[in-house]
């Protein structure tokens, strides 16, 4: 299966702190150096910039890695759909409907 074209997620945050926020470069530089920023980077590096907004969440998009690896977050450390969905400002019944396509990779 092919896989989906993405935005240069990288290659946007680096000219965005470059020409808007040089001082908050050095902070964000871990993840910068990944290859390939997965959903969970992207939100992650959104916080660390522009601090923790309030924004529509309707068009947020996951991977299927990001969704595992938020999964295997709460198999680690025992929480509620409730509690996890408001970690990662997620739908309680995104993370059911995720369960119950993804119990066999997750291990849930």
């Amino acid at each position: 299966m092919e896989e989906a074209i993405r935005p240069d997620y990288r290659k946007l945050y680096m000219d965005m702190l470059d020409w808007k926020y040089p001082e908050k470069k050095e902070v964000c530089a871990e993840f910068l150096k990944k290859r390939k920023l997965e959903a969970l980077d992207v939100i992650t590096l959104n916080t660390m910039i522009f601090g923790d907004r309030k924004s529509n969440q309707k068009h947020k998009s996951y991977d299927q890695n990001s969704i595992l690896e938020i999964l295997a977050y709460q198999k680690q450390n025992p929480c509620t759909n409730k509690e996890l969905s408001l970690l990662f400002k997620i739908s309680r019944n995104t993370i059911t409907k995720w369960k119950k396509i993804y119990s066999q990779k997750a291990g849930v």
